[in-house]
């Protein structure tokens, strides 16, 4: 063997391996599982749930370890009574020095529960998970961070510079007021740090449960919702024109669905590809690694972003901006040539590209003048305009490489583009520049977030919560 591929090997053998983790008390395990519990079980959906009864209940865990009530900030928007939010302030020896800020939206997607193995808002913890709708997305980091308070009240610790607590409604849109928005246009001022930790990148398992690699969101997609719509006067059915509302929609998607919007490349999308293809060379996965490395050197190689798009949708996706049929509409009777067809057309933008310009090129994609394609209002948030992406200098990604060696040996530390979108958007377009990290490992599936029978392992959860209480406190003391 060359000593090139032995250590391609040992860098993977590593990665698999199992770490002895550092451990809190199991008197400090055991508060935040009832913490966490008690946060997951109020229903915060727009159906049914309340984000202002989560927030109330996480500010009194906060006032009973201590914290002034000068220090929790509970705000409610009178339009909005059900989306409350918490911000909280955890003085610091020099509070002239700007704070960190930790965010976590703590509003979840519907959840039924006759679609559901067990009931959605009832934790649950079997085969080493727990199973519950926001038991990952986002309930879990919003507790991590609300326990942190907790726990470093009860260390009587004093950070060098003040922490602040962000727990915001809305993130998952569907009605609710966007709580981290709405705070950077009415209470900047309060939300102002240094920099933000969020959600929006996770360690990622393959699909036999080895660690592949921990990943730091340094940049996100803007979301944004078209409507495609096709009206006409209709007619009766036994009477059936070329003009059909329905069949022109359908054309339309069709050559929606058949566009590829081009290969866009910036710092965390490049990053994140430079060290996946040493990833994937030490599995063995060659061709694959040498067409990342192909792109990386020459971003106009279409044929070797061909294979990588092919191999993986959130590589695709972490590629270029993407644009996907998700609601339809059309129709007014049975027996009725329809009236009036729309479709919903989910886009998540490239950073830096305006949504309006995104419109334009589904315009010309669609080629139909009949055809309105139109950016809708959202009730409670503006996604229209995009955010640039902070830069991951040493000072953020360092200790984070550093920690995941102590807890994870082998296992490399990625900057990445994510696909998704997160509130940091808000954030970044506020000039706080915010960082994606949750270290909680997930495979392939992602956990179910968004979908049936969402879980977490429950070991993977309780080493996120520690690494991140290491990971906020040597940010905290840095110079």
């Amino acid at each position: 063997m060359t000593t090139l591929l032995r250590l391609c090997l040992l860098l993977f053998v590593t990665s698999l391996s199992a770490a002895a983790v550092p451990r809190d008390t199991p008197e400090g395990e055991a508060r935040f599982r009832s913490l966490y519990k008690e946060l997951v079980e109020t229903n915060t959906t727009f159906s049914a749930g309340s984000c202002t009864l989560a927030a109330e209940k996480m500010a009194a865990r906060l006032e009973a370890a201590g914290f002034a009530k000068s220090d929790l900030h509970l705000m409610v928007d009178p339009a909005y009574p059900k989306d409350g939010m918490l911000v909280a302030v955890y003085p610091g020896r020099d509070m002239q020095r700007k704070a960190i800020l930790l965010l976590a939206h703590i509003d979840v997607v519907e959840a039924k529960r006759e679609d559901w193995t067990r009931d959605p808002f009832t934790l649950v913890e079997e085969n080493g998970n727990f199973y519950a709708r926001g038991a990952l997305d986002d309930k879990s980091q919003a507790a991590i961070w609300t326990d942190l308070f907790v726990r470093l009240r009860a260390e009587h610790y004093v950070p060098p510079r003040p922490l602040k607590l962000a727990l915001t409604c809305g993130e998952e849109g569907g009605g609710q007021l966007n709580g981290a928005q709405w705070l950077t246009q009415h209470h900047r001022d309060l939300l102002d740090a240094e920099f933000a930790l969020n959600e929006g990148a996770g360690g990622e398992l393959d699909a036999e449960g080895h660690r592949v690699a921990l990943e730091v969101e340094a940049a996100e997609k803007l979301p944004v919702n078209y409507q495609l719509e096709v009206t006409n006067s209709g007619g009766h059915s036994s009477r059936p024109r070329k003009d059909n509302a329905i069949y022109a929609l359908s054309a339309a998607l069709t050559k929606i669905s058949q566009y590829e919007f081009p290969a866009q490349f910036g710092d965390a999308n490049r990053g994140y590809f430079a060290a996946m293809a040493k990833v994937m060379a030490a599995k063995g996965e060659h061709a694959v690694a040498d067409a990342m490395n192909a792109f990386l050197r020459n971003p106009a190689d279409q044929k070797a972003i061909d294979k990588v798009s092919a191999a993986d949708v959130s590589w695709n996706a972490m590629l270029r901006t993407t644009c996907v049929a998700t609601q339809l509409s059309g129709g007014h009777a049975p027996n009725a040539l329809p009236q009036r067809a729309r479709a919903n057309i989910n886009c998540r933008i490239y950073p830096g590209v305006a949504a309006e310009a995104v419109r334009m090129t589904l315009e010309q994609v669609v080629g139909d003048s009949s055809i309105s394609v139109t950016l809708p209002a959202e009730r409670g948030v503006d996604r229209s305009t995009p955010s640039s992406p902070p830069p991951l200098g040493r000072a953020i990604l360092q200790p984070i490489e550093e920690l995941t060696a102590e807890f994870w040996p082998g296992v490399p530390v990625l900057p990445m583009l994510q696909p998704g979108a997160t509130d940091g958007a808000f954030l970044n377009g506020a000039n706080i520049p915010t960082y994606g990290i949750e270290p909680v490992f997930m495979g392939p599936d992602l956990g179910h977030i968004h979908g049936l029978n969402e879980y977490v392992s429950v070991q993977s959860l309780m080493e996120g919560r520690e690494f991140l209480y290491r990971l906020v406190k040597r940010y905290a003391e840095a110079p």
